[in-house]
């Protein structure tokens, strides 16, 4: 397209360069599992979606949503293809627009052709069955050069605008048959304008008064994705983070203990602690999991790694499972001293009666080496990113490492 094709198109003008700010991205199709998958794609990827099942909804989509790509389903049996292209030229649609359809399907080439001869910015069509590489090879010049500023936003505002979720990301047994064994809750938010955006962006410092809204939140959308995932498919343990801080409130440990499922399939829930953090209050945490022990919540010690000596110095300890750091995990195969951390840790926990959690497993060569170290459970890349709550649900589907990897 040339220059003077801005002025033609766009009351926004069209930006070839890459973007400092998240993108936004529409998925319309007809069919919503397609939508859905498709979002949930972009958003890996680094975009805020929303989606749009008729070219009726694509005018309000167009004036409330500002999206920079439409991601145009085209099939037979779908939308109306030329109706969305004469609406985006109508609203001078100032981005991109992606036809996605069959390998090939001439409606696609057609899509193509009518939106270029409007005068519409067409990428190359992407033709299904798709690589997620491929999409982003189309997406390039959208994707944000710099990362969310530190901190996106306030933690208190994402609370109170209800841009917070939690991500889960599975527990693999890797003592039996490598079968999924729970899923460790991830805190997250979507922002509106940076799309989801890492905890290191908003989670307070713990002397913050939101800390404690944070932890409550943490614990009742647990509680809540709990039974969810229960009338999907199967009951998932869970493990949540929380500060030892926030158990240090008598009032805390109760509301805790009462928010927990008392449903009979409740298998029970873990609340993990940072290794530093649980090793300067452990007389505290000792009393916490006497407590909490009766309603069916263990405490785990998290990102344990150099420091586990301080544990030996104890008798007994309250948790019911240590967690090594990754950073001692990824590569452990070929790391003489990462695998001597490792073992420690595992023999620790087993004069305890501790079950350990390797974090970090993100190759078979990692997988290897936690099985021969005596690790019970296993988590990492290998068998699956932090993910969506329902994008978590449907994977769940597929349990065996072969499904996950």
């Amino acid at each position: 397209m040339n220059d003077g094709m801005i002025e033609l198109v766009g009351r926004r003008p069209v930006t070839f360069g890459r973007r400092k700010v998240t993108p936004r991205a529409c998925v319309a199709d007809s069919k919503r599992h397609l939508r859905a998958f498709l979002s949930e794609v972009l958003e890996d990827l680094g975009f805020v979606t929303c989606e749009c099942a008729s070219a009726d909804e694509l005018q309000t989509v167009l004036a409330t949503e500002l999206p920079d790509l439409i991601l145009l389903g085209v099939a037979a049996d779908g939308i109306e293809p030329g109706r969305f292209l004469e609406i985006l030229v109508r609203e001078a649609f100032a981005g991109r627009v992606l036809a996605v359809g069959a390998r090939e399907s001439i409606i696609v080439k057609a899509v193509r052709q009518v939106g270029e001869e409007y005068g519409l910015a067409m990428l190359p069509p992407l033709t299904t069955p798709f690589a997620a590489e491929t999409l982003r090879e189309r997406v390039a010049m959208l994707l944000p050069e710099e990362p969310a500023p530190s901190p996106a936003v306030h933690v208190g505002e994402a609370l109170h605008a209800g841009w917070l979720e939690l991500w889960y990301q599975p527990k693999i047994d890797a003592r039996r048959t490598l079968v999924r064994s729970g899923a460790e809750a991830l805190v997250r938010m979507r922002h509106p304008t940076w799309g989801v955006v890492p905890p290191a962006y908003f989670i307070p410092e713990p002397h913050d008064p939101h800390f404690r809204g944070l932890s409550e939140f943490v614990i009742d959308r647990a509680v809540q994705d709990w039974h969810y995932l229960l009338e999907q498919q199967s009951p998932v343990d869970l493990s949540i983070n929380l500060p030892a801080s926030y158990l240090r409130e008598p009032q805390a440990v109760r509301d805790l203990c009462r928010r927990v499922p008392t449903h009979p399939a409740f298998g029970g829930l873990t609340v993990e602690i940072d290794s530093e953090e649980a090793i300067r209050e452990v007389d505290l945490l000792t009393e916490v999991a006497r407590e909490v022990g009766l309603h069916n919540i263990g405490l785990s010690i998290g990102n344990l790694g150099t420091n586990w000596p301080s544990l030996m110095e104890l008798d007994r300890i309250p948790f019911v499972k240590l967690k090594a750091d990754r950073q001692f995990v990824t590569g452990s195969g070929g790391d003489r001293l990462k695998r001597t951390v490792c073992r420690h840790i595992v023999e620790l926990a087993q004069s305890f009666g501790a079950r350990t959690v390797a974090q970090g497993v993100e190759s078979r060569a990692d997988l290897v080496a936690a099985n021969e170290l005596g690790f019970d459970l296993v988590q990492g890349f290998l068998f699956g990113k932090p993910m969506p709550l329902k994008k978590f649900a449907r994977s769940a589907l597929t349990r065996t490492v072969m499904g996950e990897a």
